[in-house]
């Protein structure tokens, strides 16, 4: 497999444009759906953060830091940019203590917009998904193939692969996986990042072949589908036309392995196919199987909610679009420019 998302296959051919992404980190906005409200009352306060060009964590560490609370006492459901505008939750347990006066927060990129109070601390993963509005700057290319690939996206979705920061600075996590595997030791939090990476490797090889395949978005024989806006899977069982109105609705996807112990459970050329790129890299596969990770499934197909677009003016793009939890913004990017 390429090292980098930007190596791997495209669904619509070569990119039609290039362009420049995030000369500034107002050219990247992220506004995170948690999908819920808030309790309104608790020993948590639920914070509205926005930040510009800070770390997820950093921020984090700094709540707690302003109430006074360890940093364990602090919640969030993702990790968002840091070279963006990026707006998120998070959760601070204040445990009997009153609210600080947070609009007196220290520091000018980071803004608390609105808080109440919660009865649990926010748990990664534990939100919908996101909204994005990304400016593409000095764009040049053929517009006229730009405006078919962004039709075909809204249309048939792209290749869900993990994006490029899921492995680290030049995609450096799977040689440390690869290393860890072999005995080098590595602490708790990164083993768990390592972890990560080793699975998205193989993960995104499989898409890969099946994006070669054209098969990314529609069945192989043996397939397992993932439900959309879950992490359940049923099958295999034989396409019908049940199962092709429940594709064409996005309501189920084509799914990829998240490697583990054990099988995977498709069968036949969708089986093979996945057990012969997990012999390819066959260190990171018996890794992560003496690891105790489970066998479980990603959707191969990702599909951008609401989806739209604008010239700004003749060399400058705006999209704007919603992606479920644990998509990746540059994937979609990627389709449209080199």
């Amino acid at each position: 497999m390429a090292s980098t998302e930007f190596e791997l296959p495209k669904a619509y051919g070569a990119s039609p444009l290039t362009a420049e992404l995030r000369r500034a980190p107002e050219d990247f906005r992220v506004d995170e759906i948690l999908g819920y409200d808030a309790d309104g009352e608790g020993e948590h306060a639920l914070l509205w953060v926005e930040k510009r060009g800070a770390n997820t964590d950093w921020v984090a560490r700094e709540l707690a830091k302003f109430a006074e609370v360890s940093s364990v006492n602090v919640g969030f459901a993702g990790l968002k940019d840091r070279h963006a505008v990026t707006r998120q939750a998070f959760t601070v347990q204040l445990a009997g203590k009153p609210d600080p006066d947070w609009s007196a927060f220290p520091h000018d990129d980071v803004k608390v917009l609105a808080s109440t109070r919660h009865k649990r601390k926010l748990k990664r993963g534990a939100l919908r998904g996101n909204r994005f509005v990304l400016v593409l700057r000095d764009v040049q290319g053929d517009r006229e193939r730009a405006e078919e690939v962004l039709r075909a996206i809204a249309l048939h979705g792209v290749p869900n692969y993990f994006g490029e920061q899921r492995f680290g600075r030049e995609g450096g996590n799977v040689a440390q996986a690869r290393a860890m595997f072999s005995g080098r030791r590595v602490d708790r939090e990164k083993r768990s990042i390592l972890l990560s990476a080793a699975r998205s490797h193989i993960f995104n090889s499989v898409l890969a072949a099946r994006v070669e395949r054209d098969a990314w978005s529609k069945p192989l024989d043996g397939e397992i589908w993932s439900l959309a806006g879950s992490r359940s899977w049923f099958g295999p069982e034989p396409f019908d036309d049940t199962l092709a109105t429940r594709l064409a609705q996005g309501d189920i996807h084509p799914s990829g392995p998240l490697w583990g112990q054990g099988e995977p459970p498709t069968q036949a050329e969708a089986g093979e196919l996945e057990r012969a790129i997990a012999a390819a890299s066959s260190d990171l596969a018996e890794g992560l199987a003496a690891a105790r990770m489970d066998q479980e499934r990603r959707p191969l197909r990702l599909l951008p909610k609401e989806l739209r677009w604008r010239w700004l003016d003749n060399e400058t793009l705006e999209l704007s679009f919603e992606l479920p939890a644990g998509a990746y913004a540059t994937v979609v990017v990627r389709e449209l420019i080199a």
